[in-house]
């Protein structure tokens, strides 16, 4: 009884594996329908010789075998669903076996060939998304959104002038790369080695690469071989084999500048470069770029045009997603799509950039300095569960912030770092809530 339970799964097994050969996006349908009329035409014009040998052929010892061969004993039908029976089932098989054979360098363990297609075949229809913002909360984001499509278009910030990045600004005069190079690891397909050397540092010693990430000074060396910023980030797309683009919201050399009122004093302070902002320790006024009005770039616009998804944030407020809207254009544009729009607000908040503020404020903020009615909902983290960091609080949403704006509260926290997003949970309820609002994807 055993065996004969463990012979049925391994034969619903095996029908299971063909059928999904017939899955709805996997692609191959209509070239099986291809070799199969093919396949005909050679079985015809194989049966018209055999036929002509057979009925001018003298009587020999092979006719009989011919004939038995043939199943003449058998009524037509009877052999013709026989014949093709077996002939379909033989084409299946070799299909499946080559493609095995040429397919897998390129499949995971664990993953069968027609399930690695039919999930590639499902990206490539995904959404069009454009994420706006910088720093490891776009990069965290991108890596969830990529698990669902691959018309991914993050467009970060170039106004980064510390560490890395502000070095290679000021030496070489590129825009900075570090908020590139943190998206093209995370749209990866393979972040295992290439995203862990893109994202190697080297260490502080004697030599002039102190500090410096090997991402950044490839992208650089790339950028002086092929004369353009664009064309470099391109370039590294390709080595990482990135799905998706990453974009600069402007190509000008711009710096972010400040106006922060520090306790204890009546007048504010103007501090000028994004990397001392979140230094000052006082409560940011207001933020602007300088040079004023910088043309945006107009690859970034066009992807916003043509997007069926954008999504601003998570980021630093001031730092990250601000620099972003107040390029010209940006804000009109989004206004102007046919795109959804989402806001992730940020789980907690930012020791010297927004400490004490609440979700409200947030969103408030970005109006002040950009444009109101910009967001189709806002997407708020629900669990405050887990210890922070010193001097970081929870972003709490205010009971009536719902009357204002359309929102939805999840648990969307990395357990291990609470004062972060996780990437498949905050992922997989965007997904759910454009779902909701243009039905499941095909």
């Amino acid at each position: 009884m055993k065996e004969q339970k463990r012979w049925y799964q391994r034969l619903s097994g095996n029908i299971s594996n063909y059928t999904f050969w017939f899955i709805p996006g996997v692609g191959v349908k209509r070239w099986i329908i291809v070799i199969l009329f093919g396949t005909t035409l050679i079985g015809i014009g194989l049966a018209v010789l055999i036929l002509e040998v057979y009925r001018t052929a003298p009587e020999t010892w092979w006719l009989p075998l011919l004939s038995v061969a043939s199943l003449q004993s058998l009524v037509r039908p009877l052999r013709a669903v026989i014949f093709g029976g077996l002939g379909l089932g033989f084409i299946i098989i070799g299909i499946r076996e080559l493609n095995r054979s040429l397919m897998k360098p390129f499949i995971h363990p664990g993953r069968g060939f027609v399930d690695t297609l039919r999930t590639h075949r499902q990206k490539e229809r995904g959404p069009r998304v454009v994420a706006i913002g910088g720093g490891h909360g776009l990069s965290t984001m991108l890596r969830g959104m990529k698990g669902f499509s691959h018309n991914i278009t993050a467009v970060v910030t170039v106004a980064d002038d510390g560490g890395s990045s502000g070095r290679l600004r000021r030496d070489m005069g590129i825009l900075p790369p570090g908020d590139i190079r943190n998206c093209l690891v995370a749209l990866s397909n393979d972040e295992a080695l290439l995203g862990e050397l893109f994202q190697y540092r080297f260490p502080d010693g004697n030599s002039g690469l102190d500090g410096h990430s090997f991402g950044n000074l490839f992208i650089t060396a790339l950028a002086e071989i092929t004369g353009s910023i664009e064309e470099a980030v391109a370039e590294s797309g390709r080595v990482l084999a990135v799905y998706g683009r990453v974009l600069p919201s402007t190509l000008n050399n711009v710096q972010l500048v400040a106006d922060v009122m520090l306790p204890h004093m009546v007048s504010e302070l103007r501090i000028e470069g994004e990397s001392q902002i979140p230094k000052s320790n006082g409560k940011v006024r207001r933020v602007w770029l300088e040079p004023n009005n910088p043309p945006a770039f107009p690859e970034a616009i066009k992807a916003i045009l043509s997007a069926d998804l954008i999504l601003i944030g998570p980021g630093s407020l001031y730092t990250s997603i601000l620099p972003n809207l107040l390029v010209p254009d940006f804000s009109e544009a989004i206004r102007a799509s046919k795109a959804h729009t989402f806001y992730i607000c940020n789980v907690a908040t930012q020791p010297g950039e927004t400490d004490g503020f609440t979700c409200g404020d947030h969103i408030h903020a970005i109006e002040e300095h950009a444009d109101e009615g910009l967001f189709d909902m806002v997407i708020i983290n629900n669990n405050n569960e887990g210890k922070l960091p010193q001097n970081v609080d929870w972003v709490a949403a205010e009971p009536e912030l719902d009357q204002e704006y359309a929102t939805y509260s999840a648990d969307i926290i990395d357990t291990l770092h609470p004062w972060r997003h996780d990437s498949k949970k905050l992922a997989q309820v965007i997904m759910d809530l454009y779902q909701d609002r243009t039905g499941p994807l095909v």
